[in-house]
This record gives structure tokens, C-alpha cells and sequence, in this order.
């Protein structure tokens, strides 16, 4: 596609194992795989954290630097 660039749709090129952690600062992520349905607490790249409540299985589409322990109740 003509003038087409850099989408945050294109297929991952990473994937690591996350600790959930209040200390841990972490390469700023753009989605997370939930295994088992919970609260998932996330530090975004502005400083500012946010939870998300009851977060099915699946794929959560969000920028963040932390998954905080504080908060998380999800796992997986």
C-alpha cells in the first residue's frame, strides 16, 4: 500500500514472561497475554497507572512500563 508505514497492528516481534511488580520497571510493552481472568493493574508510559477490572483470557492491547503487584490479580 502506497505511503503505508509503522502500524501498532502489525504481529508482535518480541515476547518475554512478565512478573507482576511494584519495582520493576520494564521495556515498554504494547499488549499482554492474560491467562486467567482478574484485575490487571499497569503502569502506562506517562507515569500514570490505571487497573483494569475483571480482564478476560486473551490479549489486553495496552502501553505500559510496569504490571503492578499491587492491584493484579490476574495471572498468566
Amino acid at each position: 500500500m502506497a505511503g503505508s508505514h509503522f502500524s501498532n497492528i502489525a504481529p508482535a516481534k518480541h515476547a518475554a514472561a512478565v512478573t507482576k511488580s511494584d519495582a520493576t520497571i520494564l521495556p515498554v510493552f504494547r499488549a499482554l497475554y492474560v491467562g486467567t481472568t482478574g484485575d490487571v493493574a499497569v503502569r502506562l508510559p506517562s507515569g500514570a497507572s490505571v487497573t483494569f477490572k475483571t480482564v478476560p483470557v486473551g490479549i489486553l492491547q495496552v502501553q505500559g512500563d510496569q504490571v503492578l503487584s499491587t492491584g493484579t490479580s490476574a495471572a498468566e
